[in-house]
């Protein structure tokens, strides 16, 4: 599948059909200055790299993330690079994420080294510029609906957390300077000072 897109455009929904794992790893591979979800419909997201201020917030949420699953020792934290097919079809790379280590054992081995087969217990959307608050406040009822226990969608321009929990009303938090998890996240503290400020000072 061959298209181009003018990046004024960006974030686009096209109309595409289902893939198998091996055809969307391939299809990525073809447009490597993109970046594609997809949706349990077909339809394919496709959104440009990251602004760089993004990028620097991403990296010290995954950061944090990252150290603290490695003491934990119980999940894996994963970052935006991963793919995650969930239950309802739909492929989703969350900004962050968190997955017991017990359920991935679970995958049979061709899952466990290509796409998992699964929704993350947790995870993490960071708001950037170009992102449509509704759909992401869509896309997070929808891990939700497929099994993640805790989702925080992070917006750096109003410094907000939402937080999405089965069956609850989403709460949000404003002007805080860290969020602890709960769940199956107990014990994780996001510092939030760096996403507020990425540059410091």
């Amino acid at each position: 599948m061959a298209f181009v897109i003018d990046d004024a455009f960006l974030p686009a929904t096209l109309t595409a059909r289902l893939m198998t794992d091996q055809e969307f790893a391939a299809f990525c591979a073809d447009h490597p200055d993109l970046f594609f979800e997809m949706t349990a419909e077909g339809e394919l997201i496709v959104m440009p790299p990251t602004y760089s201020s993004t990028g620097a917030q991403n990296s010290g949420i995954n950061g944090e993330l990252f150290a603290w699953a490695k003491r934990d020792r119980r999940g894996i934290a994963t970052d935006s690079s991963t793919g995650f097919v969930l239950p309802n079809g739909a492929r989703r790379s969350p900004d962050a994420a968190w997955t017991l280590k017990t359920r991935i054992e679970q995958l049979d081995p061709s899952s466990r080294s290509g796409f998992w087969h699964l929704c993350p217990d947790f995870v993490i959307e960071l708001r950037s510029v170009s992102d449509r608050p509704g759909k992401l406040g869509l896309k997070m009822q929808e891990y939700l609906a497929n099994g993640a226990k805790l989702g925080w969608l992070i917006d750096p321009e109003h410094r907000s957390v939402a937080i999405y929990r089965p069956d609850t009303e989403v709460e949000t938090r404003t002007d805080i300077d860290s969020i602890a998890g709960e769940g199956p996240v107990a014990g994780f503290v996001l510092d939030l000072s760096f996403v507020w400020n990425p540059l410091g000072g």
